[in-house]
């Protein structure tokens, strides 16, 4: 079986569910930021900070780390949009976080030592990882989704990353799909 899940619902519904739970009085707002309208004691943050560790989510203390967390958070919003955005990504985050990209890009590279550019790379690979998995759409489809200019950029970037290139990966995926169905199939025999 094959799940597909959007990392940033799946956040949002976690951080509601543990903030009713504590009796907060709140109201989530884009990228992860909670506004509270009533002061906590340290020990109710201390114990709502522990509760969301739990579920690999943490609380950022630094404005630096906030804006860069915003900004992975954009870039996910844009690789895995259904919608093909019409801009070059450095405009679209620029605008989106109404910062100059230049800045954003700087703050990015200081605090995770990378570059906006290969997050982007890291996060295309791994939506066109998911794409080939679901087998709904070809490569040059794909590569049209994650705007690249043709499935030879997309292979290029793809083989870089992962080691393989599209194709080999497609071709793993059908096996374990196989072998998967074979082992099915041997179980229902012997039940």
């Amino acid at each position: 079986m094959y799940v597909k899940f959007d990392f940033n619902a799946l956040c949002k519904k976690v951080l509601d569910e543990k903030l009713k739970e504590h009796g907060l009085k709140y109201r989530v707002l884009n990228f992860g930021e909670v506004e509270f309208y009533e002061s906590f004691t340290q020990e109710q943050h201390k114990t709502f900070k522990k509760n969301l560790e739990d579920y690999g989510i943490e609380i950022i203390e630094s404005q630096k780390t906030a804006l860069v967390q915003k900004i992975k958070d954009v870039i996910v919003e844009l690789v895995f949009s259904d919608e093909v955005v019409p801009v070059k990504a450095s405009i679209y985050i620029a605008e989106k976080l109404n910062h100059s990209y230049g800045y954003l890009s700087n703050l990015f590279s200081e605090v995770t030592y990378t570059s906006i550019e290969n997050f982007i790379i890291i996060q295309k690979i791994e939506h066109a990882k998911e794409l080939i998995i679901s087998n709904k759409q070809s490569l040059t489809e794909i590569a049209h989704r994650l705007n690249y200019s043709s499935v030879a950029h997309l292979s290029t970037q793809f083989k870089n990353t992962t080691g393989i290139t599209p194709s080999q990966f497609q071709k793993i995926v059908v096996k374990r799909r196989k072998a998967q169905s074979m082992i099915s199939n041997i179980k229902m025999q012997y039940e």
